[in-house]
């Protein structure tokens, strides 16, 4: 029997991931936002939402300071934000963290199949978060607001 070899991590599609970011710029005018820190890694992200009227998500932005794995992770996060309702952003995020502590499927969240190669890269974990968790922060600011 011969062992199957282990995914890529840095794959190109989950590099090609990094130049989406910049359709996703941070604007100073969003009104939920948040900035998070890995304290594994180092990474770091500014991040703001704005809600739609019908409560769902209506715009995203960010700026990303992180390796490629959490550049991609941004740029998954944000490609499939607009019209999400947030509680898919909460879910994705915990079910992510399940994942992550091998406890779970990976979620139903567009592309997220690209980040599989991260999953026995705990020094990675950090940065894979980092996105999901600024969301999540963002999106409990604005409903103390509210």
């Amino acid at each position: 029997m011969t062992a199957r070899p282990a995914a890529k991590l840095y794959s190109p599609a989950l590099l090609g991931l990094a130049t989406e970011l910049a359709a996703f710029p941070l604007d100073d005018t969003l009104p939920l936002r948040a900035d998070a820190r890995s304290r594994s890694c180092g990474s770091v992200i500014a991040l703001g939402l704005a809600l739609a009227e019908n409560g769902h998500v209506g715009q995203i932005g960010m700026t990303v300071s992180a390796c490629a794995i959490g550049q991609a992770s941004a740029a998954l996060l944000a490609r499939s934000a607009v019209g999400a309702d947030p509680a898919r952003i909460v879910d994705t995020m915990s079910t992510l963290t399940t994942w992550l502590a091998g406890e779970s499927g990976l979620p139903d969240w567009p592309g997220l199949d690209v980040l599989s190669p991260a999953l026995p890269h705990a020094g990675r974990h950090g940065a894979l978060l980092l996105p999901w968790k600024a969301a999540c922060e963002a999106l409990s600011s604005g409903a103390e607001q509210g």
